[in-house]
């Protein structure tokens, strides 16, 4: 049996992305839209209404407490048809299986699925300016000495010993300005020495943080071009054998397209198939919910006098034909999308089981129920108009197998089903 690939995970993921949007945009238009505002300014109509309760003086009272309950009365309403809307969604889609695959086409273009790689660009620019170099301080300049004036006149004759002395305290004062100057020279020397160096030692780790941050980057553009390499050769290598009909490769790109079949949250469903060379035939087992797993609320009605919103629910026999409805057009969607997607003709015909897990009662362990068998060549299939046609009658038509109460988990033989 094939399991699900890498591309059909790839497809199914995309395309439950795809109806999560499309799913989104349709109920901003339909009235569940509607609802869910109405049902939020009710809800703040009646916090409001609270809060002017709660300041109001004993006068106003007994009109605010009124407006409070016809805010909650409305906001209870709001909130009943915001449920019935999302109900509404949930019957029209497994009411609809059938029709929602006749409006796409269901062939998977495998060149689409090729890989095209967009680098991000590189993160740490900032890396790649250089660290400035800081200003030197600047040096002292050197002092320099300069003999006192010698003495004049009289002071010339009789002030020598006296002039003698001043130059010997310039000359003292003219050593400790020097050595000052050497000292503070050093200083500022061994400043911008360490500064210089610092410098250097950042630009050194700013170089090599660079460096490795290339290299990770580049490291991770290979990764993606290798990996995008690899999906492409994967691609081409199904192409190729697809042509050739090669078995693995039919059960891949049918893998691949039954992933496209995304169907309804609440009503999920798996494929698994496996492909006979020889006969071209398919077999196809396909998983649906059981009849427990649907929902059984017919409408949601507001009831006033307790204050409560309860549910009607949908008479039995209702349940019953919506449940065996949907098993009927899983059958025929099925079909339909395997033999639309097949434009190369390589599958000629597909046999088809239809069935759910359920718990036998009797052993207490779960088992599998068969509730549609079908086998059907391509020529004969594709003549049938499928958007005018009645599922169970159809599948009649095609001599199928078919349970008789789906619902009740009627099981039914389907051993005979294969032409081939």
């Amino acid at each position: 049996m094939a399991q699900r690939g890498f591309f059909a995970e790839l497809q199914h993921q995309a395309r439950v992305a795809d109806r999560e949007r499309v799913r989104a945009a349709r109920e901003s238009e339909r009235r569940h839209a509607t609802a869910v505002r109405e049902a939020e300014k009710a809800r703040k109509a009646q916090i409001r209404a609270f809060r002017e309760f709660e300041r109001a003086n004993e006068a106003e009272r007994k009109r605010l407490e009124k407006e409070a309950k016809q805010a909650h009365h409305e906001s209870m309403l709001a909130d009943v048809e915001e449920r019935n809307s999302e109900l509404s969604r949930v019957y029209e889609q497994i009411d609809g299986l059938l029709a929602a695959t006749l409006e796409v086409d269901d062939y998977v273009d495998l060149d689409e699925l090729r890989a095209t790689v967009e680098h991000p660009p590189f993160s740490r620019r900032d890396l790649e300016v250089p660290i400035p170099i800081p200003e030197s301080e600047t040096l002292p300049l050197e002092p320099v000495y300069s003999d006192p004036p010698p003495p004049t006149g009289v002071r010339a004759i009789f002030g020598k010993r006296k002039y003698e002395a001043a130059i010997s305290k310039a000359e003292l004062l003219h050593r400790r300005r020097t050595e000052s100057w050497q000292e503070k020279t050093a200083r500022i020397l061994s400043k911008n020495q360490l500064a210089l160096d610092r410098h250097k030692a950042d630009e050194e780790t700013r170089r090599a943080a660079l460096q490795d941050a290339k290299e990770r980057h580049q490291n991770e553009c290979q990764k993606r071009e290798s990996e995008a390499d690899a999906q492409n050769k994967s691609i081409d290598l199904l192409i190729a054998n697809l042509g050739y009909g090669v078995k693995e490769a039919v059960e891949e790109y049918l893998s691949i397209v039954l992933s496209n079949s995304v169907y309804p949250p609440e009503f999920m469903v798996t494929h698994k198939s496996t492909f006979d060379v020889p006969t071209a035939e398919l077999g196809l087992r396909v998983l649906v919910p059981g009849p427990s797993e649907l929902p059984t609320e017919k409408v949601f009605k507001y009831v006033k006098a307790a204050d409560e919103i309860r549910a009607t629910q949908h008479s039995q026999k209702t349940r019953k034909d919506r449940y065996a409805g949907a098993v009927h057009q899983v059958a025929l969607r099925s079909l339909h999308e395997i033999f639309e997607a097949d434009r190369r003709g390589i599958i000629k015909s597909i046999s088809l089981e239809v069935g759910t897990n359920a718990l036998d009662t009797g052993t207490g362990l779960e088992k599998h129920v068969s509730l549609v068998g079908v086998a059907a060549d391509r020529e004969s299939f594709l003549l049938i108009n499928l958007e005018h046609v009645t599922p169970r009658d159809t599948l009649d038509y095609l001599g199928a197998a078919v349970s008789k109460d789906p619902f009740g988990l009627k099981p039914v033989d389907v051993s005979g089903i294969r032409r081939s």
